[in-house]
């Protein structure tokens, strides 16, 4: 009976042991802080006339049919890891363009894509997407 007890006392601090081991776990992952999925915030996305000194300039909503080429700026920040982007050109809701560039790791990176309009009057978008085809952002312009 007694090395019964004894199986019973060891059996009963093996559980004991296990579930605070469990318990443990269970906070020192409630602990860890949530991860954010976005892996940059866009501080700007603008379409302009043109770029100086890595700036847009001319930034506008509407362009006239005189304007031959336009550009889309973007400023991200707070770049986690390298990342492929695509700046997708849409002339009265038709694809016309895709121009894939990438955002390195870092606190800050500005890039830009430019498209010929050749006299298309109408409604444009410019939309940012990431490397699955979601679309993070978008830009409306029109040409008069």
């Amino acid at each position: 009976m007694k090395k019964y007890s004894i199986f019973i006392a060891i059996l009963a601090l093996i559980i004991l042991a296990g579930t605070l081991f469990v318990a443990y776990g269970q906070q020192v992952k409630q602990a860890e802080p949530a991860k954010n999925p976005e892996e940059f915030t866009i501080s700007r996305f603008v379409v302009a006339t043109e770029i100086k000194d890595k700036e847009p300039v001319g930034v506008a909503d509407k362009f006239t049919v005189a304007t031959e080429k336009v550009y889309c700026y973007l400023e991200a920040k707070k770049i986690v890891k390298d990342t492929e982007i695509s700046f997708v050109w849409i002339y009265n809701n038709k694809e016309m363009l895709k121009t894939g560039l990438q955002l390195k790791t870092g606190s800050k990176w500005r890039t830009y894509a430019d498209k010929n309009l050749r006299g298309l009057k109408g409604d444009w978008k410019v939309e940012l997407r990431d490397a699955s085809g979601k679309t993070l952002k978008e830009v409306n312009f029109k040409v008069e």
